[in-house]
């Protein structure tokens, strides 16, 4: 059984847009919606970058029953992890009933440069969200934190006002290293690769079976010459790779590099047109690999109105067919144990379970 999900790309949408699709994918039927959080679209033809997290609140207040996701929040530059917390505690409290999950992910440097500090290499970004994390979940977790990191000090900090329900982490992986890393201490997996070895490494690490989250793109329309049209414009540094695109700093970089990809790259990539049994088909992989949720990342941010209605008509009807209904698809914080440093100055464990 799969959960199926919208994803609210807010590089290519204004902040009233998201808020309202948000609403409409709820009434079409999604089990749940994801933001991306950027400081930049990754190329100036989609045109847009609100902040995800004041379009949260928005999503939060407007909708009563899809989960919400961050995918994924970088807490390490351009937020401090003791304002990444801070936002996530509201945003759970004004979603209300467990819906909020925090997605975090190391960054990419189009997002995080703008802060003026440069780009650390990978070793260094995993470093600094493993403190990042550890940070975030010890102040979720209630009192008073003091950290002291060879990345963040934390002095004195607390939520004062925190949700009824934990706060379930998501971290994005991509390979063996960051697995290794982050699959102790989260709650589920991320990944935009449907590949199995991820999934079983992560589970075999964590010492638990946690959710899989994923994420699609497709690009439908009625006509699928515009489909493939709209995808190669505004979708095409898609084909780089997340270990290309975590490096690039500005949308010119991503234009450049994406020069040389045709339509037909694109289209092999990412399935564009009307065909509902495509669309259903490319799911597979990740079903097979084993994730437990995957959302969809429609491209083009005016075609999301007409998108909703014909996922809620025909294309959630047809994936349920083909994959099942997720029955549950919340995700929960799940046992693990933590050492942070308290006022009193004690090492202490917290629980993260529930």
């Amino acid at each position: 059984m799969v959960a199926f999900g919208y994803t609210l790309l807010t590089e290519q949408r204004d902040p009233c847009g998201l808020v309202s699709d948000a609403v409409a994918s709820e009434h079409a039927g999604f089990d749940f919606d994801v933001i991306s959080d950027h400081y930049f679209p990754w190329l100036d033809t989609q045109g847009h970058s609100p902040n995800c997290w004041s379009v949260l609140g928005a999503v939060a207040a407007g909708t009563e029953r899809v989960g919400l996701m961050t995918y994924v929040t970088c807490p390490t530059m351009r937020y401090h992890p003791t304002v990444v917390a801070q936002q996530a505690a509201t945003v759970a409290i004004l979603a209300g009933q467990g819906r909020f999950t925090l997605g975090l992910g190391a960054g990419e440097n189009l997002n995080e440069h703008v802060i003026g500090r440069g780009w650390p290499p990978a070793n260094v970004r995993h470093e600094m969200l493993d403190e990042a994390i550890e940070i975030i979940r010890a102040l979720l977790d209630g009192g008073y934190v003091n950290f002291a990191g060879e990345y963040y000090r934390v002095d004195s900090a607390k939520l004062w006002d925190r949700p009824d329900q934990p706060v379930p982490i998501a971290v994005a992986v991509s390979g063996r290293q960051s697995v290794d890393r982050f699959a102790p201490v989260a709650d589920a997996m991320v990944a935009v690769q449907p590949r199995a070895d991820l999934v079983r490494r992560f589970d075999d690490v964590a010492g638990a079976t946690v959710p899989k989250i994923g994420q699609l793109p497709i690009s439908w329309d009625p006509d699928a010459a515009e489909a493939v049209a709209r995808a190669h414009e505004q979708f095409r540094w898609f084909t780089g790779g997340w270990k290309v695109n975590a490096e690039l700093p500005g949308t010119a970089a991503f234009a450049a590099a994406s020069r040389s990809v045709l339509p037909e790259d694109v289209a092999a990539a990412i399935v564009c047109g009307p065909d509902v049994s495509a669309h259903v088909a490319a799911f597979r992989p990740f079903v097979e690999a084993g994730f437990t949720h995957v959302a969809l990342a429609q491209v083009g941010g005016d075609t999301q109105p007409e998108f909703l209605e014909f996922a809620a008509h025909e294309l959630l009807p047809a994936l349920r067919e083909a994959y099942g209904k997720a029955e549950d698809p919340a995700i929960r914080r799940r046992g693990t144990d933590l050492e942070v440093e308290r006022s009193d100055g004690a090492r202490s464990g917290v629980s993260s379970g529930l």
